[in-house]
């Protein structure tokens, strides 16, 4: 405190200077707190006296700020020292500095509030934030596993190195996990005793010689996905981490969320590394092969007692939120839950405590009769002709220059001839000779600068004259204004045509290249006219303006902005303007001569009524101080009141306020002169404090308590209500201290037991001369309020606005309102019009207002008032965080409430621990002040929102922007948990004691069929030899090379579109008997061994695969690695290798290369492989006999895939199910010899295999096989293939068809005139084991119809792992049929169909028709009983060509016999079926199938396994990702998982990154919305980060891996509280 001992006062003046400099270089941010410091304590080393010291008390511990030099002010409190240090700035900060709402009052209220939280201090997780997302935040050497800037983990590390002291590193680079595991436990602030716990040396720094453990955040030399199957991988350096391990699992084991008793724990997760997505690549997770142990595949890494890992910061964080989530909600839910077809919300119980008003019903209150003087002109152009011809020379107007000098002063005299001069040239000389442009009616803007008061009143009062109408706007700056659309609305709503403007305001508007003034957005077409006075013409002697008495025509239109941004023109009428001037001389007892100090804006309220309108009826003489020289000097309007010794002044709060604080610069002013201060927004509650403070300042200036008169106005009402001068010595009225509680319920109860939750409010005086006022309720009908109720002032009055100019209806609501008593009867017949302004009438009939309706926040049934809630946000220490105190406040309506934003600017300077600081505690604050939940809180970079022309925030504008995704936050806090408190209670699911019977005859009674469906029957119809005597496919390929050897069974073709190889049944048997004869004789297989196929797709894979069937061999194919990422795609085929136990590998030359290189050295162990052969040139030789397995019960082939949620699964399918498969797809496409087909498709696993494999071997028909990775260097490939061989049956992946809707979509004309015509294509079907993705199909359809392809012809297969293949679209058969559903009932697992365009309806196709032989029945996965059709349940199977079963290391049979061989609990126990694991329903369509009965369509919902289970419900990730992907035009795609009962969104940004932020809201508000589940985290990451496999299916579970092992690099994690 190095100004302890100085008087400020008393310093040098260039040494006060310095001193203020510097106060405004750290407010700005240009200089640290510490340079600030050191810099002033220089400056005043020879000025301190020494005292001395004695210890610092507790209250000094604030930063140092100049102490008051004025002997009278009161004791610096924490908020007047920052004043003080605010003070030199001020004249620099655009007037946006709101000190509307400064109260050190209010202040100390926040401070306390927030100390009764510091005891039970809020833990919340600070989101994470890429570095390079924001420059702002200082760039510090980066640590391996953090990604957060400053986060607290870094923080708290630092600040206890003290206590546990890192492990000694053997490399510098090079980590080891202990040391940063360490460090996130201490710095978790999930537990207190973290610290405390480590510090009994249990983390002892390892000795030099132990084995470093490897780092697990950079695995560079280790695969990427340790083959976890086998033991001896297990990590040595276990034993070391033990102890360790045991000190986290203690600290968290006390601090995490129990599991409920029917949500299962949290499965366990081990560290992957994310994929990349240049190729697509299967990756299977750590929960290697079904069958295998679960023990087997437990990673080393560290885990809670519930199974969650706690290795990385992520887990940390997330625990850190679940702990501050565990707290309860205030409003506890009441104990119902409404079945899904009634609606979900949850009904708020009243609370019986609530004040209730008691009083009785208010009565009118009446203002004193408006007295006639008898010199009052018949109208105001007529008092301006009378003060024009009698007082000429006597002042009306003095402007300002920017350097408060006055500039020009216009007399009467003048401005009554510029006035008709333009009134003249108006209406005579506008257009060509004879016609006249303007009529008197018409409506004109006038387009003034506020520097430019003198322009404007001529213009004004010249349509006054010419009986036009002005209708006075701001000076448009730029296409981009805020509102300057809505500006057009009330130019267009008015019938403006015409602008006129000055020459100078000309120059400045922004032009089009050519020089023309622009088209601003939504704007009419404007014609501009300058109204200067060299441009105006005189007029001839015998022209005189007709002046008539004031009747009720419009005069002027003043515009007015609503809370949802829309403009529009409040008509003044001339009677009305004449009355209201009448009115206010008599209130404010003006008379003729005065001389009065305006510093408002002089275009519409206050600044018009009086400086304009009333001042030129008493022949006033005005001042006009405009605001950019308030801006430059904030003193100028006390000088001109003291220099001019005005008596009247027109100021607002700000302008008090900045007086005050440059008052010092200023010994002599005096204010004596001063007869009234009106305040012009009064009616703010927080003025109480500016106008206390300002007198206590300027008392010794000779202000006089009385003068300062607040009052409240509204453009509708214009001024209701306005405080009368007051007698010199009578007592000041009272305040009003009212209870915020009460206020939020709309009575009035003085504030007695909580002084934080107190608001001061001062009157605004009495009603208007003449006018009869009344306080109603605000919402419904306009029912009179009782005396202790707020309510919305109306007023009855000839002095108020008569219209919103050309809106008819919007006016009645407002301007005719007739107020009833609480039955309902109208209480008289006068119409009142409504002010917008709440507030009651107090004693001796003064009039307090609280607040307005357009800040008024209805929050569960409670009002909250947006001024109240800024007030209490600035009040949080916003020296550090909030820029100039711009802070904006709004709600918006998400699931069924209106839910409070605040937005803010922050300080350049802020550092993100500031921001986060200041959030959190301004949601205490106003938690604890105003009892009401925050959902949002953002901070936005400084002079980013919104302005108004004045340089407020346009809050209509900001929160377009905020639900738009364009407000661009630098720092955002969702507490969605906190604040939503009327979701409907979990469901809770029944007990299963329902027995079999009950089922059956609760389904009968409901007249509900069993659901299930069966394909047509598989007989033995056509062809009868061929399937007797060629039971296996090698027979078929044999028969045929001999019955029909020149036969071209498969064709493919490159990107060109060049057919590069061929193969008849003939050069396909030869070619196979060579591979049979290479596999015994180089490999030296024995029958019934595994042989691994690693193939791109083609010909090679199909001859290699009969190879392996005539040598005995069982083939199992697999997907080569990918050149250019090996490191990713390798240690996926040497797993499936390893698993499948191969003899051998049979591959091509260049494969062969790969799998033997140094890159494939860095990924796996080179040396371990199987034999590999090379089939590229095979010696001719012929094996001795072709092999014939003995049953048909033998496996023919294994299939692996990898599933969505990350297993590999390897199924053995049988040559019984191969034929029966083969069969049945020949018989639903009709398939045979002469018929050709089209596959675009990747052949390794499932139909897809079958199809380019087997089918045409079986069937004959010739299949044209497009590799789909051609398709990247020629997109229209597989297109123009259908259309050049004429195609009637093709069959695709989805990435395929979303690369041609993507790719081609737009150059449909371009495949038009290259001659492609789809017309021939009779059935495109798409092969997939999941849901039909329907929006895609339908774009597709709709993108390629105009190249004839038919909307009939898509449709979608369905095949699980269990059964390859259960539905296929066939050439007969009905149509698929699409239902809508509904949302609701689905996450209970029930059907119910609803219409197309339903609110939370989904869409479904069905999946393709059952297959011939397949029957399909859905069953209740926990009861395994069969459900009704009006039940979601899982889809089981009964087919001849399911798989056999999972082929398994450790043979586990339990897991098979669940999967293959299931019976049904009742009903039909006898038949066995798979389980595909998939839910979905089968419902009965009106359309009919091929025998003539109604059909039965199967709809595939999706997988059980990707399920989620929150609140009782189940929920499919697609519904949600559907919704996310819609909420904002950069999110590319998204994924979510859950991770223990919190939803995760990650989702996709394409756009720059400073749009991330925007995301969160947007991504919050959806899902809330349309699935009632509130997000716990939102990951926003790069493009290509959510791992695809080949199949274009999301791997979500491995995507939760990386993101729990910290390894996504996300650019945003916003953990919603």
């Amino acid at each position: 405190m190095a100004d302890r001992g100085v008087d400020l006062s008393a310093l040098p003046k260039e040494v006060r200077d310095q001193l203020a400099e510097l106060d405004l270089e750290l407010s700005e941010g240009d200089i640290t707190q510490k340079g600030y410091e050191k810099k002033r304590t220089k400056l005043l080393a020879p000025y301190i006296i020494h005292t001395p010291v004695e210890p610092p008390r507790q209250n000094d511990v604030q930063p140092p700020a100049p102490s008051s030099s004025s002997s009278h002010a009161p004791p610096p409190s924490s908020s007047s020292r920052y004043r003080e240090r605010r003070s030199r700035r001020t004249h620099r900060s655009g007037g946006t500095r709101d000190d509307r709402y400064r109260s050190d009052i209010h202040t100390e209220a926040v401070q306390a509030a927030l100390a009764k939280h510091k005891e039970e201090k809020m833990a919340l997780p600070m989101p994470t934030k890429r570095r390079s997302t924001y420059v702002q935040s200082p760039i510090e050497t980066r640590t391996p596993p953090d990604s957060s800037s400053a986060s607290e983990d870094e923080m708290s590390v630092r600040r206890q190195s003290s206590v546990v002291a890192p492990p000694p590193l053997v490399n510098p680079n090079l980590q080891s996990p202990d040391s940063w595991i360490n460090r996130t436990v201490q710095g978790s602030s999930t537990s207190s005793s973290a610290s405390s716990t480590l510090s009994h040396g249990e983390a002892k720094p390892q000795p030099q010689s132990q084995p470093q453990p490897q780092p697990q955040y950079k695995p560079q030399y280790q695969p990427l996905y340790q083959p976890l199957y086998q033991p001896h991988y297990q990590p040595q350096h276990q034993p070391h981490e033990r102890p360790h391990t045991a000190a986290v699992t203690d600290m968290l084991a006390h601090s995490r969320i129990a599991p409920s008793e029917n949500s299962a724990p949290p499965p366990d997760v081990a560290a992957v590394a994310p994929p990349s997505r240049g190729p697509r690549v299967d990756l299977p997770s750590n929960t290697v092969v079904q069958g295998m142990s679960r023990g087997q595949s437990r990673s080393s890494m560290m885990e809670t007692a519930d199974g969650v890992p706690v290795s990385s910061r992520v887990s940390t964080k997330i625990q850190q939120l679940l702990n501050t989530l565990k707290r309860p909600k205030r409003p506890p839910l009441s104990e119902f839950f409404t079945d899904d077809a009634e609606e979900i919300v949850e009904v708020p119980q009243p609370d019986p405590n609530t004040p209730k008003p008691e009083g009785r019903q208010i009565i009118p209150v009446k203002g004193e009769p408006l007295g006639v003087v008898s010199n009052w002109p018949p109208a105001l152009q007529a008092a301006l002709a009378r003060w024009g011809a009698t007082q000429g020379k006597s002042p009306a107007l003095t402007a300002l220059d920017i350097t408060g000098k006055p500039l020009y002063t216009l007399t009467y005299g003048k401005l009554w001839s510029r006035s008709v001069k333009l009134a003249y040239t108006l209406l005579n000389k506008l257009g060509n000779k004879n016609e006249q442009i303007l009529k008197p009616g018409d409506r004109v803007a006038l387009v003034y600068p506020n520097s430019d008061p003198g322009m404007f009143w001529v213009a004004f009062y010249g349509c006054l004259l010419a009986e036009v109408i002005p209708v006075p706007i701001e000076v448009p700056l730029s296409r981009k204004d805020a509102g300057i659309s809505q500006v057009g609305f009330l130019l267009g709503s008015c019938g403006v045509g015409l602008a006129l403007t000055s020459e100078i305001c000309l120059k400045g508007l922004p032009k089009t290249p050519t020089g023309e003034i622009m088209q601003f957005k939504g704007w009419p077409r404007m014609k501009w006219v300058v109204t200067d006075s060299k441009y105006l013409t005189k007029p001839s002697k015998d022209w005189q303006p007709h002046i008539p008495t004031a009747n009720t025509d419009p005069a002027y239109i003043e515009y007015k902005a609503s809370k949802e941004g829309t403009v529009v023109g409040v008509a003044v009428s001339k009677v009305a303007m004449l009355t209201h001037c009448q009115a206010l001389t008599q209130a404010c007892n003006y008379c003729e001569g005065e001389t009065l100090v305006n510093v408002l804006d002089f275009k519409k309220d206050m600044g018009l009524w009086h400086g304009v309108l009333t001042a030129v009826m008493n022949r006033i003489h005005t001042i006009s101080v405009p605001y950019a020289v308030m801006k430059a000097c904030p003193l100028s309007w006390v000088q001109r009141v003291h220099i001019h010794k005005a008596r009247v002044a027109l100021v607002k709060c700000r302008d008090l306020h900045w007086a005050m604080m440059a008052h010092r610069d200023q010994r002599d002013t005096s204010l004596a002169s001063l007869r009234m201060l009106i305040v012009a927004d009064g009616a703010n509650p927080w003025s109480v404090s500016s106008c206390d403070a300002f007198l206590n300042v300027f008392q010794s200036h000779g202000l006089k308590p009385e003068v300062i008169c607040p009052c409240a106005t509204s453009p509708e009402a214009m001024t209701v209500a306005i405080r009368r001068p007051g007698v010199p010595g009578a007592p000041l009225p009272a305040r009003a201290i009212l209870s915020m509680g009460g206020l939020s319920h709309g009575v009035i109860r003085v504030n007695t037991e909580d002084k934080n939750s107190a608001l001061t409010v001062q009157d605004v005086g009495h009603v208007m001369p003449g006018a009869l006022m009344c306080i109603v309720k605000p919402d419904g009908p306009p029912q009179l309020c009782k005396t202790d109720e707020i309510g919305e002032i109306i007023v009855n009055s000839r002095a108020g606005g008569n219209m919103y100019y050309g809106l008819p209806g919007v006016t009645k609501n407002t301007f005719e309102v007739i107020p009833v008593n609480a039955n309902g009867v109208p209480i008289g017949e006068i119409p009142f019009v409504r002010s917008g302004l709440l507030g009651f009438v107090g004693p001796g009939s003064l009039i307090f207002v609280v607040g307005k309706i357009e800040g008024l926040l209805m929050v569960s049934g409670r009002r909250h008032n947006a001024d109240d809630l800024v007030a209490t946000a600035l009040a949080v220490e916003p020296v550090k965080t909030v820029y100039r105190g711009r802070i904006a406040v709004f709600s918006v309506t998400v699931f069924y409430d209106e839910r409070v934003v605040i937005v803010a600017e922050q300080r350049p300077d802020a550092s993100e621990e500031d921001s986060f600081q200041w959030m959190s505690r301004v949601l205490q604050a106003i938690d604890s002040i105003h009892q009401v939940g925050l959902y949002c809180l953002a901070l936005v970079p400084a002079n980013t929102l919104p302005k108004t022309p004045l340089g407020g925030i346009h809050i209509s504008d900001t929160k377009q922007f905020f639900l738009d995704g364009n407000l661009h936050p630098c720092n955002i806090l969702m507490c969605p948990h906190t604040c939503v408190t009327n979701l409907p209670k979990p469901r809770q699911k029944q007990p299963v004691g329902v027995g079999p019977a009950s089922v059956m005859v609760g389904n009968l009674v409901a007249g509900k069929r069993i659901a299930q469906a069966a394909g047509r029957d598989l007989g033995m119809i056509e062809d009868q030899d061929l399937v007797r005597k060629h039971q296996y496919l090698t027979e078929a390929l044999h028969w045929r090379a001999q019955t029909d050897p020149d036969h071209v069974l498969f064709v493919l073709l490159n990107a060109k579109g060049v057919a590069v190889s061929t193969a008849t049944c003939v050069q396909l048997h030869k070619r196979a008997e060579k591979i049979a004869a290479a596999l015994t004789e180089k490999g030296s297989i024995n029958t019934g061994e595994n042989v691994v196929l690693l193939y791109p797709p083609g010909i090679d894979l199909i001859a290699a695969f009969y190879g392996c069937l005539y040598a005995g061999c069982v083939p199992v194919n697999v997907r080569p690695p990918h050149p250019q990422n090996l490191a990713a795609t390798l240690p996926t085929v040497r797993m499936i290798i390893d698993v499948s136990k191969a003899a051998c590998i049979l591959t091509t030359q260049h494969l062969m290369r790969t799998l033997r290189s140094k890159e494939a050295a860095a990924s796996v162990n080179i040396k371990t492989w199987p034999t590999i052969i090379d089939t590229d040139d095979l010696p001719r030789r012929r094996p001795p006999q072709i092999y014939k397995p003995p049953t048909a019960e033998m496996i023919a082939y294994l299939d692996f895939s990898v599933s969505t949620t990350g297993m590999l699964t390897g199924v053995k399918i049988s040559h019984a199910a191969v034929s029966a498969l083969c069969r049945s797809i020949k018989l639903q496409c009709e398939l045979y010899s002469s018929r050709q087909i089209a596959i675009c498709l990747d052949p390794y696993c499932g139909l897809g295999f079958v199809l380019w494999c087997l089918a045409s071997v079986y069937s004959g028909h010739q299949s044209i096989l497009i590799p789909p990775f051609e398709l990247e260097s020629c997109l229209s490939l597989w297109l123009s293939t259908l259309s050049q061989y004429r195609i009637r049956d093709t069959f695709c992946s989805y990435s395929v068809m979303e690369l041609c809707t993507k790719g081609l979509g737009t150059q449909t004309e371009l495949l038009k005139a290259r001659g492609v015509n789809l017309s021939c294509v009779r059935s495109c079907v798409v092969i997939a084991e999941e849901r039909p993705r329907l929006a895609l199909t339908h774009s597709f359809s709709k993108l390629f119809k105009d190249v004839g392809l038919s909307s009939r012809a898509v449709s979608t297969a369905f095949g699980s792992r269990v059964n390859l293949a259960v539905c296929l679209q066939g050439t007969t058969g009905p149509d698929p049929c699409t239902v809508y559903v509904d949302m609701k009932s689905l996450r209970h697992d029930r059907v119910r169909l609803v219409e197309r365009g339903a609110p939370q309806s989904l869409p479904l196709m069905e999946s393709g028709k059952i297959l011939p032989g397949v029957r399909v029945i859905i069953v209740n996965p926990e009861t395994r009983g069969p459900l009704g059709d009006s039940h979601l349940g899982e889809i089981w199977v009964n087919s001849p060509h399911s798989a056999s079963g999972y082929y398994t290391i450790y043979g586990e049979e339990s897991l098979q016999a669940n999967h293959f061989n299931t019976k049904l609990s009742f009903g039909d126990p006898q038949t066995l079926w798979a389980r595909t694991g998939y839910l979905g329903f089968v419902k009965r369509t009106e359309l009919l199938d091929a025998s003539g009965d109604r059909h039965d369509a199967l709809f595939v919902v999706g997988s059980l396994d990707e399920t989620l289970e929150l609140r009782g419900l189940r929920y499919h990730p697609i519904d949600i990702e559907t919704s996310v992907s819609r909420a904002h035009r950069s999110i590319a795609e998204s994924a979510v998982f859950t991770w223990t009962n919190l939803l995760v969104v990650v989702a996709e940004l394409c756009g720059s990154e400073q749009d991330a932020l925007d995301l969160v809201p947007l991504i919050t508000n959806v899902v809330l919305e349309e699935h009632h589940l509130i997000v716990g985290v939102v990951v926003i990451v790069d493009p290509g980060v959510i791992p695809i496999n080949s199949r274009g299916e999301k791997q979500r579970m491995h995507l939760r891996d990386s993101f729990l092992a910290d390894q996504l690099d996300p650019i945003y994690v916003a953990y919603n509280m």
